[in-house]
Formats: structure tokens, C-alpha cells, sequence
């Protein structure tokens, strides 16, 4: 008998860019896809406490991936409520999946909870060694205080509650709008629409010198499975890849894969952000086996023929 015969699974945030893979994955391991409950936020609000009861009612295993997110221009102008809404979501949700006697809770944290500072690669016993990067910061801590609930929880009432440290992801289906993409779909929809207007120059914020690394979407679903199925500790655990790339080179190998031949301005008015981004990833593999698999030049030709073959699609 597999781990998910006969568990109902909440799965928050699964219509979205990383929910729909953490599905697919959730069947390829056993899960029946009328046992994958998907709250929908026209219909469920999750900053309301009472619906959030209502929606972990008869489920075994939530998987809470919900989350208001943006890249760092969202960050700037929306603080607090990146701030409240996260946190009052998840806080909501742990408990009332407490409650409710849910037999493993599945908390997705972020690697902006990190101090600024951290020395790379990024170990799990950093976190909590001085503040994160201000751009980022309340959403990066409202995030943070999950596991700061998973642990009490965990103390207090045995409950069993993971939290997880992906890195930043990119893949097809990626979040393409350019008021609150991350990195990477920001710079692809920058350099298709600059060529398909005929445009000589792109504009990109910062110096460049700031570093990041990447996780593709579907090597992240399938750590978020591993994880609910084979990990039960309170430590929190990074999920990446376990590299890292400077941002000017990223601009210069999306623009190459592109056929970008015009020239890149560096907005130096704009902040980087945090200055290094590389998690230590050894912890993932040593608990529950995982290692991401897919190559960043594959991951980004997927993701980049995924725009073009959609473009006229996305707003």
C-alpha cells in the first residue's frame, strides 16, 4: 500500500504555476485526483478563518502552497499586504488543520526568509542569523513564521508539520505579468516583446552583480511529494539546485537563447536585492532522496519556447 491510498490531500494553491505540477505529481505517486481537493480563492478565502475550517474538514495531508508573491517591484509597493496575507493564510490554516486532526501539514516557506547576508551556500542553520533583505523582508518573514508554528505545534500538540525552503522557481506556466513576475519571466517577455517591436536596447534593473540560483518547477513538485511522504522532522530543509548564476550573465544567456542582438542598460537605480543567493542542498537528499534533475539551459528552453508558443495569450 502506497503513502497516498485513500488520503484526501488539501491542495492550496494548485491551480497555480507550481500547484498544477505539485498535482501531476501527487498522482504519479499513487494519489487518486478526486482525493486532490483544489480551494479556489473566488470561492475560498483563506484569510478567513471560517473558511479555512471548512476546507480541511475530512482531509489527511495538506500541502499549503497559496502564497501572495511577487518579484521585487511587487515587494516595494505592497509590504504590508504581502505581509498580512501570508501570514494570517497560513496561521489559519495550521491551526485549524490542528483542529481538525490533519495527519501531516506541509509548510512552503522561501529562501527571501534568509538573512541578507548569509553566508552561501545557504545552510538551514543560518536562518535565523540576522534580518532579510528589506525589499523582501515582510513577506519573507510572515513565511518564516510558519516554521516557527510547525516547531511549537510540533512541541505542544505532536503535530506533524514540515516546512520547506524552495529557491526560486521558473518553468512553463510561469508568471509572465510584469508588474509581479520573478527574474526570469520578467527577462523573457523583456526580450521577446523588445524584438518583436524591433527595439535595439533592454532595460534591466540593478548593477547585474547580484547572484541567484534556480529550481525548475517540476524537480520542486516532486521535493514538496518526497517530502510530505518520507520526512516527519522539525528542522526546516532547502529545496534547489545547488548552483548559482550572476544576473548579468543570466540576462546575456536569455537574450543569446532568444537571438537578442541589441544591447542591455543596467538601470543602477534599481535595487539588486539580496546580494548572493546558493542553497546547500545536502539536507534534502540525505532525509527524503531529493535532487533536482533538470539541467538550467534545458529548463530555460522549455520555459522560453513555453512564451513563445503562448505569448499572445498572456496579458
Amino acid at each position: 500500500m502506497g503513502y497516498w491510498d485513500g488520503k484526501r490531500v488539501l491542495l492550496t494553491g494548485g491551480a497555480g504555476f507550481l500547484g498544477s505540477c505539485v498535482r501531476e505529481e501527487l498522482v504519479k505517486h499513487g494519489a487518486k485526483d478526486k482525493d486532490i481537493i483544489i480551494p479556489r480563492s473566488g470561492k475560498t478565502d483563506l484569510r478567513m478563518w471560517e473558511q479555512c475550517a471548512k476546507a480541511v474538514k475530512d482531509i489527511d495531508v495538506v500541502v499549503h502552497l497559496a502564497a501572495k508573491v511577487g518579484g521585487i517591484g511587487l515587494n516595494r509597493e505592497m509590504p504590508g499586504t504581502l505581509f498580512y496575507d501570508n501570514l494570517i493564510m497560513g496561521i489559519q490554516l495550521m491551526e485549524a488543520s490542528r483542529q481538525a486532526r490533519v495527519r501531516k501539514f506541509v509548510a512552503l516557506g522561501t529562501i527571501c526568509a534568509y538573512p541578507k547576508f548569509t553566508p552561501v551556500p545557504f545552510k538551514e542553520s543560518e536562518l535565523w542569523n540576522g534580518y532579510p533583505e528589506e525589499t523582501n523582508a515582510p513577506y519573507g518573514l510572515a513565511k518564516k513564521m510558519l516554521l516557527v508554528q510547525s516547531q511549537a505545534y510540533r512541541a505542544q500538540y505532536g503535530f506533524d508539520s514540515i516546512f520547506l525552503l524552495p529557491v526560486n522557481l521558473y518553468g512553463p506556466g510561469d508568471n509572465f505579468d510584469p508588474r509581479s513576475s520573478h527574474v526570469i519571466p520578467a527577462l523573457i517577455r523583456k526580450f521577446g516583446e523588445a524584438m518583436d517591436r524591433g527595439e535595439k536596447e533592454v532595460v534591466v534593473w540593478g548593477t547585474g552583480n547580484a547572484s541567484r540560483e534556480f529550481l525548475y518547477v517540476s524537480d520542486a513538485a516532486e521535493g514538496i511529494v518526497l517530502a510530505a511522504e518520507r520526512y516527519d522532522g522539525p528542522e526546516p530543509v532547502n529545496l534547489g539546485a545547488g548552483f548559482e548564476i550572476k544576473i548579468k550573465d543570466l540576462v546575456e544567456l536569455i537574450g543569446g537563447m532568444m537571438g537578442f542582438k541589441g544591447r542591455v542598460v543596467w538601470d543602477k537605480s534599481k535595487p539588486d536585492g539580496q546580494p548572493r543567493r546558493m542553497l546547500d542542498v545536502s539536507q534534502a537528499e540525505r532525509l527524503f532522496g531529493f535532487k533536482a534533475r533538470t539541467s538550467f539551459e534545458s529548463g530555460l528552453r522549455k520555459t522560453i519556447d513555453w512564451y513563445l508558443e503562448n505569448k499572445t495569450k498572456i496579458a
